[in-house]
C-alpha cells in the first residue's frame, strides 16, 4: 500500500548549500598534440594505476590560452585513463565556449583552491572529510588530526596539519596530510605528506608494507622499496628532490 509523506518530514529541507575547500589535483597543458599528452599520460599512470584511477582532477590551459585546442579529444583521453575532469581553469573565451558546450565548468585563474601539480610529481587526490574516527587535536591553532582506530580499505583521511594514527593502515587506505605522517603500526595503504608542498614533512610509520609513499609530490611505489626496509619502523624525508628511507 502506497503511503505518502507526512506534513513534517515535506517540511524539512531536503538539501543545503555550503560552501567548501577541498584539494583538487591540477592537470596542466602544455601541448595541444592530444597524441602526444595521451601516450605520456598513459605511460605516467602505469606508474600507479591504483593512485590515480577514477581521481578528479582541474584541466589547466593557461599555457596554451593562445592555441586551436579539440577541448573534446582532450576530456576524451583524460576519460579513456579513468580519470574524472571536473572543469577547466584559464583559457581563452573560445576554450571556455568548448567548455560550456560539453558541460564542463570553467574557472578563473585565481578562483579555484586547486593545487598546481607538475607533470613529473603526483597530483594530490580529492579527498572527502574523513569519518567519524577522525578527532582533532587542539594543538596552538594547527588542525592536527588524531585517529585511534584502523583506516580500512576504501577510505580517505586528510589532515590540514600533521596526522597521526595510533593503529594501522589497510591496504587500499589512503591517508594525506599537509603536514606529517605518524603511524603507530603497519602502514599498508598509501601515505601522502605535505600534499601542499612541504617538503620539510615526514612520514614515520612502525611497519612499512607500503603501496605508494610520498612527500611534496614526489613518491615511490611499493616496486620501487627495498625489501631491507619493509615491515620495519621507518622514517621518511626529502633530501634534494629525493625520497629517503631511513631505520629509527
Amino acid at each position: 500500500m502506497a503511503t505518502t509523506p507526512s506534513l513534517n518530514s515535506q517540511n524539512l529541507p531536503a538539501f543545503e548549500f555550503k560552501s567548501s575547500v577541498i584539494t583538487v589535483p591540477v592537470l596542466n597543458i602544455y601541448t595541444t598534440d592530444v597524441n602526444v599528452l595521451s601516450l605520456q599520460l598513459r605511460e605516467k599512470i602505469k606508474q600507479a594505476p591504483e593512485f590515480f584511477k577514477n581521481s578528479s582532477v582541474l584541466i589547466d590551459l593557461q599555457n596554451i590560452q593562445d592555441q586551436e585546442l579539440n577541448l573534446s579529444l582532450l576530456v576524451d583521453a583524460i576519460h579513456n585513463v579513468n580519470i574524472l575532469p571536473i572543469g577547466i581553469r584559464g583559457g581563452s573565451e573560445a576554450q571556455k565556449e568548448l567548455a560550456y558546450q560539453i558541460q564542463l565548468p570553467s574557472f578563473n585563474a585565481t578562483s579555484t583552491s586547486a593545487e598546481k601539480a607538475p607533470v613529473e610529481k603526483i597530483p594530490e587526490p580529492t579527498v572527502t572529510a574523513p569519518s567519524a574516527i577522525a578527532e582533532p587535536a587542539a594543538t596552538n591553532n594547527i588542525e592536527n588530526t588524531l585517529i585511534s582506530q584502523p583506516v580500512r580499505s576504501g577510505q580517505r583521511v586528510y589532515a590540514k596539519g600533521d596526522l597521526v594514527i595510533t593503529s594501522h593502515v589497510s591496504a587500499g587506505a589512503e591517508v594525506i596530510a599537509e603536514g606529517n605522517i605518524h603511524i603507530y603500526g603497519a602502514l599498508r595503504g598509501r601515505a601522502l605528506a605535505g600534499v601542499l608542498g612541504n617538503e620539510n614533512a615526514r612520514i614515520f610509520c612502525s611497519d612499512l608494507q607500503a603501496e605508494l609513499i610520498s612527500i611534496a609530490g614526489n613518491y615511490r611505489i611499493s616496486e620501487n622499496i627495498d625489501d631491507s626496509y619493509k615491515k620495519i619502523p621507518v622514517q621518511i624525508y626529502l633530501n634534494e628532490q629525493a625520497l629517503i628511507i631511513k631505520n629509527t
